[in-house]
């Protein structure tokens, strides 16, 4: 079974892309490569019982399983030294990111407070678009009453745009609620 955004993607958002931008080729186009979901546990240096919460969730809200961030220098002022365990990480590639992108979109996003749109800048320039969410809460498979701490998250999406105006323009198409 293949998801919906990426059925949407071959029948809606890949001609439209042709169209706007005048691709010769439909491999020209545009289209999105992983998506890559990152929480950093800077407490953990003290309770590594946090950690453990923190790959739940990451668990809970991606449908696979996190791999563990080590630190790659010791840094005395934050009395963190080299491998000790500070974050997690899923990547996110196929039927998995377009079901990931979707819950974002639909449901994740707008359950934010005072939302009015993602901002413009989180792009770099080489049609990547990253975006920093508060609380893991707004997920839907996040039970509320099982955190024991509110985190926030790092959403990078990797697509294969060349500048920003393609990236932007995709991810309208597949419906990102950008604000004005």
């Amino acid at each position: 079974m293949e998801a919906r955004l990426k059925e949407l993607y071959k029948t809606d958002i890949l001609p439209a892309m042709l169209e706007r931008f005048g691709y010769q080729n439909s491999m020209e186009a545009p289209r999105l490569e992983k998506i890559v979901v990152n929480i950093g546990v800077g407490e953990a240096v003290q309770d590594s019982k946090l950690l453990d919460s923190a790959l739940a969730d990451l668990t809970a809200i991606t449908g696979q399983k996190p791999s563990v961030r080590r630190a790659k220098q010791a840094i005395s002022n934050f009395k963190l030294r080299k491998g000790v365990p500070i974050g997690c990480m899923v990547t996110l590639r196929g039927i998995r990111m377009y079901e990931f992108l979707e819950r974002l979109v639909n449901f994740a996003l707008p359950q934010m407070r005072d939302f009015r749109g993602i901002s413009r800048n989180g792009f770099d320039g080489r049609g990547n678009y990253n975006m920093g969410l508060k609380e893991q809460i707004i997920f839907p498979e996040v039970d509320y009453d099982k955190i024991d701490q509110v985190r926030g998250l790092d959403i990078a999406i990797v697509t294969t745009a060349r500048t920003n105006e393609e990236a932007r323009e995709l991810l309208t198409f597949f419906g990102m609620p950008f604000s004005n």
